[in-house]
């Protein structure tokens, strides 16, 4: 969309500009989360944690369809729930030096 927007000739230059950079910020947030985690940041985390709570959205679309994507939606469901209760577990939240509230 970027690349469309500056060089190709779109109905709106603006929006497939906007478009593609917000594409873009939407690819680089999982990756620094995952950096973070690799790091050991306490920061990263949440971004970890919205990343797999809008990777519910396609799986739940894969669940409600037919056919051979709902066995895909089964893998995706299974991998987002497995990463959230990854990152909740109080010993992620240890080792990332977040301490409870209790």
């Amino acid at each position: 969309m970027l690349v469309m927007g500056l060089l190709g000739r779109p109905d709106s230059p603006s929006q497939a500009e906007m478009g593609g950079l917000t594409l873009m910020a939407l690819g680089v947030i999982p990756l620094a989360a995952a950096r973070g985690l690799l790091r050991q940041r306490s920061w990263s985390r949440g971004p970890a944690i919205i990343t797999q709570l809008i990777g519910l959205i396609p799986a739940w679309t894969l669940l409600r369809a037919s056919g051979a994507l709902i066995p895909l939606g089964v893998v995706l469901a299974a991998v987002v729930v497995t990463g959230l209760v990854l990152l909740v577990n109080p010993t992620t939240a240890q080792a990332l030096g977040i301490r409870s509230r209790a």
